[in-house]
């Protein structure tokens, strides 16, 4: 397996950031990110002008957020240029597509894109000048995924006048967890269908009036050393030339579908020699596999590694079946299900693993 570790939701200059995709692809090599994806609202010019590449090391990825007339249902899209149906002007400068989130999730679908719903369950109370963008349309069942963990919505929905100063000087400590009720969905949809996640930084790098100084609010270097989603890849990616652009970038999309991945908070330390799998008839599974059985008294084992020590948690279906503290854990399963790992730091969480699944045939 080789592992590589991304950061993904990022606007530039296109949209509402305020970074060049070239330089804000120059800050990731910086911090040894291997890919990035850009996000911009309703656009992917900066694709047209020719900003998808390698930088050094580091492979950007330009995808789009698009969102609906009432700036609801944003939805993440790697992997297509179509960018369905007419906009309007909706206030600010922002512009929204006039069709129902269920018709461009479809679309994008149909066109072979892989999308992600943004912040599902956003609320930031405590500013109404920055109102919440919340998923509303959960009918819709042609999403491959959710993010779950969001570093702007965390950092904006836990900010208060008491805290307001510790959070902009260390933006990095505000994060504790993944969104409960993302998670809670996540666990809930995957009872009827594989759907992945992915944690992201929602990077804008704003210029914000501070105490009569203008200060670039979450920098993308700053952000980069966040919210991290590890892919898992059976071939490795050798970085050499621009040649091999369009494959590299599609096997990094396709395992963030086939939900081969898993989210980190890399503030608190480096992830990528967590492993999560599964041993089964002589053969391995790897996060995002599914394990077909012939009955359900048969066998498997789940095994765990992790990099430092932490509190190993198995979840089966989103409910926790055992606890382990230490750099690695063995579990017998517990029938067919959902198994995934949660690896915590005291009260803090550090990683986040996407299901391996068990099922009958």
């Amino acid at each position: 397996m080789y592992i590589y570790s991304g950061a993904i939701h990022i606007h530039s200059i296109f949209s509402d950031g305020t970074g060049k995709p070239d330089e804000i692809a120059g800050y990731a090599e910086e911090l040894g990110l291997d890919y990035i994806i850009l996000t911009d609202h309703n656009t992917i010019e900066a694709k047209k002008a020719g900003y998808e590449k390698y930088y050094g090391d580091t492979m950007l990825i330009i995808g789009y957020e698009i969102n609906d007339i009432e700036n609801k249902n944003h939805y993440l899209v790697f992997g297509t240029d179509l960018l369905p149906g007419n906009f309007e002007n909706i206030g600010n400068g922002e512009t929204g597509c006039k069709m129902p989130a269920t018709e461009y999730v479809r679309l994008v679908k149909e066109a072979g894109g892989t999308g992600f719903i943004a912040h599902p369950y956003e609320k930031r109370n405590h500013f109404p000048q920055h109102p919440p963008f919340p998923w509303t349309t959960w009918e819709s069942e042609d999403f491959d995924g959710i993010e779950i963990w969001n570093h702007m919505s965390e950092w904006v929905e836990g900010l208060n006048d008491k805290n307001k100063i510790q959070r902009f000087l260390h933006p990095l400590k505000s994060l504790i967890a993944p969104d409960r009720e993302a998670v809670e969905m996540w666990d809930k949809l995957n009872l009827k269908r594989k759907i992945s996640a992915i944690g992201s930084v929602d990077a804008h790098a704003h210029k914000q009036n501070f105490l009569g100084f203008y200060v670039e609010v979450f920098p993308y270097k700053v952000l980069f050393k966040s919210i991290r989603t590890n892919v898992i890849l059976d071939e490795e990616i050798k970085k050499d030339n621009n040649e091999n652009f369009e494959k590299d970038k599609n096997k990094i999309i396709k395992a963030l579908k086939e939900g081969r991945s898993f989210i980190s908070n890399h503030y608190y330390g480096d992830a990528k020699g967590f492993r999560f799998y599964a041993e089964y008839n002589k053969e391995i599974y790897g996060i995002g596999e599914e394990i077909k059985l012939n009955s359900a008294n048969e066998r498997v084992t789940l095994k765990s590694i992790v990099p430092k020590n932490a509190e190993i948690r198995l979840l089966k279906n989103g409910k926790i079946l055992n606890k382990f503290s230490g750099t690695g854990a063995v579990w017998d399963y517990e029938g067919p299900g959902n198994y995934r790992v949660e690896c915590w730091l005291s009260n803090v969480g550090w990683i986040f693993s996407n299901n391996i699944r068990i099922l009958l045939k």
